[in-house]
């Protein structure tokens, strides 16, 4: 299926393309519809994609060996997600890929991912960059998480994550933010009370 140019260009804002770079990328780029609710892929799958989301709201989350949901990334318009562990590797997924908002995603197998950076190799250094960006994330993320109280934590969930805030549930914020619902009540109230 041929995906349109302009899509690509959005893909990978920056780059240029001649016409058979296009064709190349648009052969491997397909281009996935999933509801609210459903699920791409859970733990101890093969995981043969990345996605880019066009649109939609998704999460990763990690469940411990006693149900307990972990909320490891949130991925919106213009993210990369996956369960990159999996990806990267022969291993089964360690997490889940849940879709929050009905989304358009884009995906690109790892096969699919070695032929077009070799064919096109602006599009490895563009991805590597990426990469980079959100291991830094990660990072901080780990720091936040190790250092601060859950307030703290909170409020720098509502800076990082302010333009998706409204369209998670409650769960998937303490889950994220290492807390239970409950304390994440407290916080709030706190907040908004004083």
């Amino acid at each position: 299926m041929q995906n349109n140019p302009s899509i690509i260009k959005e893909i990978f804002k920056g780059l240029s393309f001649s016409d058979e770079e296009l064709l190349i990328i648009s052969s491997v780029l397909m281009k996935m519809e999933f509801k609210k609710g459903s699920f791409i892929f859970k733990a101890n799958d093969n995981v043969e994609n990345m996605f880019y989301i066009y649109d939609g709201c998704l999460r990763t989350f990690h469940r411990d060996s006693s149900g307990k949901e972990h909320t490891i990334q949130f991925g919106i318009k213009d993210w990369w997600i996956t369960d990159f562990t999996a990806y990267t590797s022969t291993s089964k997924a360690i997490m889940n890929l849940e879709v929050i908002e009905d989304a358009t995603l884009y995906a690109l197998s790892s096969t699919d991912k070695e032929y077009v950076y070799n064919e096109v190799p602006q599009i490895e250094t563009f991805m590597r960059k990426k990469l980079e960006s959100a291991f830094a994330a990660f990072q901080k993320r780990m720091v936040v998480s190790l250092s601060q109280s859950a307030k703290e934590r909170y409020l720098d969930f509502l800076d990082t994550h302010n333009n998706i805030e409204k369209k998670l549930k409650n769960y998937h914020i303490a889950s994220y933010i290492g807390i239970t619902n409950e304390s994440l009540s407290r916080i709030r109230k706190e907040l908004y009370n004083s």
